[in-house]
C-alpha cells in the first residue's frame, strides 16, 4: 500500500509563507504525476498544483498562480509546495496526491490556516 507522508502545515499570518513536504513510500518515478489538493470546510476538494514525473511540467489552479510553486527533489524523493503571499482564503486541509494509471493515492492531509 502506497503511503504519502505530508508535513509543513501550520498557522501563518496573511502575506506569510509555508512550505509543504510530501514523501512517498516508494520512488516518485513510480507515479505519472504528483500533486497537491486542498479542501476548505464546506467545499469540495480542489486541485492546487500538479507536477508530471515525466518531463516535469506543472499546472496550477488560477487562484494560486504566481504565489505557489510545486517542485520535486529526486535525490530526496520528495515533492514540495512552496506557498508565498498566503491569503485567508488559502485556509484548508492540504492533501498530497500521487497518480499511477487509474489509481490515485492520498496523504492524510495537513492543515494550513491563514489568519491574523
Amino acid at each position: 500500500q502506497v503511503q504519502l507522508e505530508e508535513s509543513g502545515g501550520g498557522l501563518v499570518q496573511p502575506g506569510g509563507s509555508l512550505r509543504l513536504t510530501c514523501v512517498p513510500s516508494e520512488s516518485i518515478f513510480n507515479f505519472a504525476a504528483m500533486g497537491w489538493y486542498r479542501q476548505a470546510p464546506g467545499k469540495q476538494r480542489e486541485l492546487v498544483a500538479v507536477i508530471s514525473n515525466f518531463g516535469g511540467s506543472t499546472n496550477y489552479a488560477d487562484s494560486v498562480k504566481g504565489r505557489f510553486t510545486i517542485s520535486r527533489d529526486n535525490a530526496k524523493n520528495t515533492v514540495y509546495l512552496q506557498m508565498n503571499n498566503l491569503k485567508p482564503e488559502d485556509t484548508a486541509v492540504y492533501y498530497c496526491n500521487a497518480e499511477r494509471a487509474i489509481l490515485r493515492y492520498w496523504g492524510q492531509g495537513t492543515q494550513v490556516t491563514v489568519s491574523s
